[in-house]
């Protein structure tokens, strides 16, 4: 390493990193979803599809009270609410409201924001209880969902496009159009009805119909959740990258501030808090947790790779009459590329393609090039016209 580099390492300051995540993640909040339903509906698997978290493995569950535990980290919470007690003589709709009552003890960060009412395809019809818990929950103002677990789909051969088998798509019928025993209609108060499957018959695959769910999901969040929601389910991408790229453009925004008078290459370590916090903010949307994963030392070393002294030199290289110095539409270009090659490694660890482990030492192969900063500029000028 040269005496440069050992300078930079030394000087730089992982703080805006570290302090722009915590930031991120204290800005955008927790979700907080119900998931209410009866031993063996399928409700671990349908969270643990939607949001890849083995909440039964991991043990976080803290019990609330009898048929109720509350599941969280920092972006998510979930509420997972037993089906009524057999036997008892508490009516199911007290059960629910007293459970519902409890909840509302809770802090402002843990209260419900969507319910996913969850009920297996082939029950063919709700009962009673269930009708009047979820008119409890409407009552409450908890706009909820009701989710089919476990469906079996038929695959059109022709198109590839999968549908529910005609016994769930007769009891979907049913919902949309309920009549009690005696063919009166009857109100159940759900938002919508979701078809779902976390597994193919065979017990392989992904399952289907959960990309829906998520939408509706997003649909009938709050709006000072919905971000929170975006960052804590994992199906998703496109979301999180709509998230991250008003931030990037933000901090090139502040990178072309900077070099507004253009600035020596050798002063380029300006850049790195802007570029710094503009990835810590990044790896909140993703909602990794950067400062387990990486050393101290490795975030220095991170931080005098995005800095990008060599990087813009040898983009000062292919400019004519450029100099030795970075200038607002360099210090942008350089910001934006490293952005969204920062962007990139996130999404890499988001699905899993990349051990979290290794951040540290994958980082460099996503540091842009020459050629990449070049396409940003010119991205840029077309832009402007």
């Amino acid at each position: 390493m040269s005496a440069d580099s050992s300078r930079q390492k030394r000087e730089i300051d992982q703080r805006p990193f570290l302090e722009a995540t915590s930031e991120a993640k204290s800005r955008y909040g927790r979700f907080n979803l119900a998931v209410i339903g009866g031993t063996g509906v399928g409700k671990s698997s349908l969270v643990n599809a939607v949001f890849q978290r083995d909440w039964a493995a991991v043990g976080k569950g803290l019990p609330v009270t009898k048929g109720v535990r509350y599941y969280h980290d920092d972006s998510l919470g979930i509420w997972d609410i037993e089906g009524f007690e057999i036997g008892s003589a508490v009516p199911p709709r007290e059960q629910l409201r007293n459970h519902l009552k409890t909840i509302e003890q809770h802090p402002r960060n843990e209260q419900i924001a969507v319910v996913w009412y969850c009920v297996k395809a082939n029950d063919d019809r709700l009962t009673r209880a269930d009708i009047e818990m979820i008119q409890e929950l409407d009552t409450r103002g908890l706009p909820v969902i009701l989710v089919l677990t476990k469906v079996d789909w038929e695959r059109n051969a022709l198109t590839g496009s999968r549908r529910p088998t005609k016994g769930t798509r007769e009891f979907i019928s049913w919902l949309e159009e309920p009549v009690d025993e005696n063919g009166q209609p009857i109100t159940i108060p759900f938002a919508r009805v979701m078809p779902t499957s976390t597994r193919e018959r065979d017990g392989k695959g992904t399952g289907h119909g959960l990309g829906d769910l998520v939408a509706e999901t997003l649909a009938l969040s709050p709006a000072d959740v919905k971000d929170a929601f975006r960052i804590a389910q994992r199906l998703n991408l496109p979301w999180k990258r709509e998230m991250a790229r008003p931030i990037i453009n933000g901090a090139a925004g502040l990178a072309a501030g900077v070099a507004a008078t253009p600035i020596p290459v050798g002063d380029a370590l300006a850049l790195a808090p802007i570029q710094l916090g503009m990835m810590g903010r990044i790896a909140a949307i993703y909602d990794l947790e950067l400062k387990t994963m990486m050393s101290a030392g490795a975030l220095a070393q991170l931080g005098v790779q995005i800095t990008g002294q060599a990087l813009a030199r040898s983009v000062l290289k292919l400019i004519p009459g450029a100099g030795n110095a970075v200038n607002a539409s360099v210090a942008a270009a350089l910001t934006v590329a490293m952005g969204e090659g920062w962007m990139r490694l996130c999404e890499q660890v988001h699905t899993g393609k990349l051990d979290l482990a290794k951040v540290g030492d994958s980082w460099g192969d996503y540091v842009p090039g020459a050629l990449d900063v070049m396409r940003k500029m010119t991205m840029q000028r077309v832009g402007k016209k």
